[in-house]
């Protein structure tokens, strides 16, 4: 047991450190879609694999999927309260929303399908929604220090282990829901919004959905491989899965950006 929690907090500790130096040292936009990518939830997903079985991992999956509308729904609330009120006001009123969305969710019974085609119709709603938010950069990059990467880290984590702690006792439905909790993600804005302004937040909440796309794509494959390959080697091809999505999205944006660039 002593193992696994020292892999949890290290793992966390990566993906948080990771996406605030790519936040301040490229740009909120990549951390925003790589925020998409599967961290927080393929995190949880794993270690309920480990923990208590891929079966019941695969299961979770599926009501992962499901979950990501609630994770949008967050950071939607996040971007709408954050313009008028500050930190505090905006992370509670964000996670009362969260939770009541995934209240609701939770009487949905899907199949593989319907689990697949409820977070895709989302993300295109999403997306509309936050299209007038403009992308910036932090012009002006602070200093990191170990008490702040500490503090980054910690949150993360604790999120983390009450996720994951927690599966054996609520069931596949109740922790896949949870497990689409924006566990690096919440952290994250919660940094660059004390270290930097909202509307870097709000460039971060952007790009999320464009990166979801890939989350989905890897709980689909969770719940197929984790029974029939185990949770290693369904985890190695689950993230091959999601990362040629993201391959293919840069390559695709790159040859529909170059008439542009040929006009100037």
């Amino acid at each position: 047991m002593l193992e696994i929690f020292i892999l949890k907090l290290v793992v966390a500790v990566t993906v948080v450190i990771g996406l605030s130096i790519i936040t301040e040292r490229v740009s909120p936009k990549l951390a925003g879609i790589l925020s998409g990518y599967p961290t927080g939830s393929a995190i949880s997903l794993f270690f309920f694999g480990l923990e208590v079985g891929p079966t019941f991992a695969s299961q979770s999956a599926i009501y992962n999927m499901i979950g990501l509308v609630a994770m949008q729904a967050f950071i939607f609330f996040y971007y709408l309260l954050s313009k008028r009120f500050g930190i505090i006001l905006s992370s509670i009123g964000s996670i009362i929303g969260y939770f009541v969305v995934i209240y609701l969710l939770h009487f949905i019974e899907p199949s593989r399908t319907l689990a697949v085609l409820i977070p895709v119709a989302s993300i295109f709603v999403f997306l509309l929604l936050v299209k007038p938010i403009q992308n910036i950069k932090v012009r002006e990059r602070v200093k990191l220090n170990h008490k702040v990467l500490f503090i980054r880290a910690l949150f993360a984590a604790s999120i983390i282990l009450l996720i994951t702690g927690i599966a054996g006792a609520v069931g596949p439905t109740w922790s896949g829901l949870f497990s689409a909790f924006p566990t690096t993600l919440f952290p994250l804005m919660l940094i660059v919004h004390l270290t930097y302004q909202k509307e870097h937040v709000h460039t971060i909440i952007k790009n999320v959905p464009v990166g979801i796309f890939s989350l989905v794509l890897y709980s689909f494959t969770i719940s197929l491989t984790y029974p029939s390959l185990g949770i290693y080697w369904g985890t190695i091809v689950s993230f091959g899965v999601a990362t040629i999505y993201l391959i293919a999205y840069q390559i695709v944006k790159n040859i529909r950006a170059k008439p542009t660039r040929s006009l100037h």
